[in-house]
């Protein structure tokens, strides 16, 4: 029920933001996918955050969180690399 609430205030925040941009929802295309990449891009920061407060280099931290798998997907052609990524950060996950 939790995630419920937390969804419905996120969509709260999105809507007082589109009403203060007076942008109408469903938003232009343009402008939706610009905010979904912010959605994407904003879930990293955390994590990102926690490998920097570490002493990781930004490059590392980002790697390490597999962000650009997380951002752009599993790329054509690199499916293989995508998942060693993936279970590396699984792997020091439960370390």
């Amino acid at each position: 029920m939790k995630l419920y609430l937390f969804s419905l205030g996120a969509g709260l925040l999105v809507g007082v933001i589109y009403s203060l941009l007076q942008v109408r929802s469903p938003a232009p295309p343009l402008v939706a996918l610009v905010g979904l990449l912010g959605i994407l891009v904003g879930e990293q920061v955390v994590p990102v955050g926690r490998q920097l407060l570490d002493g990781t280099t930004l490059a590392a931290a980002w790697q390490k969180a597999a962000c650009a798998t997380h951002i752009f997907g599993l790329l054509p052609g690199h499916h293989g690399r995508a998942e060693t990524t993936t279970s590396a950060a699984q792997d020091e996950k439960a370390s």
